[in-house]
């Protein structure tokens, strides 16, 4: 990891608890939990990436976890939001059905959902 690279993911990391110690939720119970949630998921995300060393797949979860950040800001809703394309959901060519419909779903997985897999 560059230098550079290295900044921005801190910049980021911190971003995130600063984020989270202004939370106000829409709803003035839920503002504790929101804030927890938030601490929480960057530091599991941001753990589980730790020992990433290809540049590709860091961006990747820069680009991932800017796209959280403002999704985030945007709804004032710290959860991810949801992908809409059921499991088993598409129909398929003859031959073709369980490895075209996990490609299918792999790409239409948004880019703030990466980190998550699939059944969670």
């Amino acid at each position: 990891m560059t230098t550079a690279t290295r900044n921005q993911v801190l910049s980021l990391y911190m971003r995130v608890f600063r984020i989270a110690r202004g939370w106000q939720s829409t709803l003035p119970q839920d503002t504790e939990s929101e804030r927890r949630y938030i601490v929480q998921e960057a530091q599991t995300l941001f753990r589980q990436n730790q020992q990433l060393t290809d540049q590709e797949s860091i961006k990747k979860c820069i680009e991932e976890c800017e796209a959280r950040i403002e999704i985030g800001l945007h709804y004032m809703n710290p959860y991810p939001r949801p992908i809409y394309l059921p499991i088993m959901g598409l129909a398929t060519q003859k031959g073709r059905k369980l490895k075209a419909q996990q490609r299918v779903r792999k790409q239409a997985k948004p880019v703030y959902l990466q980190s998550h897999d699939e059944y969670s």
